[in-house]
């Protein structure tokens, strides 16, 4: 399974295969009608709590790894199903 991460705002390429935008909420200044992707999923992103936590400064980054990853592992289904599409 090969799975590239990519900032949202750089551009799409031939060789991204299968593109997920996991983030709860919709990337700034960007139309919905622009962005070349084939999925967003919210549910695997970190909760908001923890997003919050972490963008306040409230969780350093190891913290905030180590909780995201507690939270992924509840999703593991979902993991499962995207892995599919790698």
């Amino acid at each position: 399974m090969n799975i590239q991460c990519k900032r949202v705002y750089d551009p799409a390429e031939q060789s991204d295969g299968y593109r997920i935008l996991v983030d709860r909420l919709w990337p700034r200044g960007i139309k919905k009608t622009d962005l070349a992707l084939d999925e967003w999923n919210k549910e695997i992103t970190p909760s908001t709590e923890l997003r919050k936590a972490f963008h306040g400064e409230v969780v350093d980054f190891a913290t905030f790894r180590e909780q995201y990853r507690a939270e992924l592992a509840q999703h593991e289904q979902e993991g499962k199903r995207l892995g599919g599409n790698a």
